[in-house]
């Protein structure tokens, strides 16, 4: 019988943030595959963790996925931590839950905290909706590719970025978008952490000036809804007559112009005739 997969989130900055779920796991596993085993052996030792561990990281994840797999599969339980946060998440941790999915192995959640969740939530900015964006690539033309494709974006969107990239990130999202509202989310959990509310454009003149520190959250706001077109009976009518001369029936253009306009098919229905 095979073993499992656990998925366990470990803390993002302060220590005391670890689960005592997270802690069992990680007792009662097998072996621990860890981005760094340096940083995850800070862990261990804090809370007195004896554990086998071994790397897995961007670089070795696919040879070393096919290691961990054959362990799991021969009973073994593994619990695949990253740094900070959850694995999986802008983290090859993600190659080795689909491997493991598509071997039939069972792969449970120890759920922990995550940068770009607690990001979005202390920045202010709308949480209804957002879309998570991760590390923009540092290939030019998939890095503008990128961005082009949400320039229409009217969700909030949350980016990670690392101190020395910050000011060309800021520089890139302010030309592709225009001044949004931005949330700036730093050092979260730790000591420093800072929540910084400001625009694109304040942000890359600041950081023109001042190197910044610590790793980022960026928390973008949307582009603006785009108001909703107002139709008029006539206008819906018109649609349909030109939908007819496209060669549809009356009866099909008047259900694409009721569709399109939000009117009752039969009173555009009976215009037509």
């Amino acid at each position: 019988m095979s073993g499992t997969l656990f998925v366990v989130g470990t803390p993002i900055g302060n220590l005391s943030d670890f689960s005592p779920r997270a802690l069992e796991t990680l007792q009662s596993c097998d072996f621990i595959a860890a981005e760094d085993t340096r940083v995850t052996l800070k862990l261990l030792n804090r809370f007195g963790i004896k554990k086998p561990m071994l790397s897995y990281y961007a670089h070795n994840c696919r040879e070393r996925g096919e290691q961990i797999l054959s362990r799991i599969l021969a009973g073994e339980s593994c619990a695949l931590v990253t740094d900070a946060g959850m694995p999986a998440i802008s983290d090859p941790g993600e190659d080795l839950v689909a491997l493991c999915h598509a071997h039939g192995v069972r792969v449970e959640a120890v759920p922990g905290p995550t940068a770009f969740a607690t990001a979005v939530a202390v920045s202010g900015l709308p949480a209804k909706r957002f879309t998570f964006e991760g590390f923009l690539s540092v290939n030019k033309p998939e890095r503008r590719a990128h961005l082009d494709a949400l320039r229409a974006e009217t969700r909030t969107m949350v980016f990670y970025e690392a101190p020395h990239k910050l000011l060309s990130t800021l520089c890139d999202l302010y030309d592709t978008f225009g001044d949004r509202e931005l949330a700036l989310v730093k050092e979260l959990t730790k000591i420093h952490e800072t929540i910084e509310r400001t625009t694109l454009s304040a942000a890359c003149a600041k950081y023109r000036d001042t190197p910044p520190k610590g790793e980022f959250v960026l928390v973008v706001g949307g582009a603006p809804e785009t108001p909703a077109t107002t139709w008029t009976l006539s206008g819906a009518v018109q649609y349909a007559r030109g939908q007819i001369e496209a060669g549809l029936s009356v009866n099909e253009a008047a259900k694409a112009a009721a569709k399109i306009s939000g009117l009752k098919k039969s009173e555009i229905y009976k215009e037509l005739l």
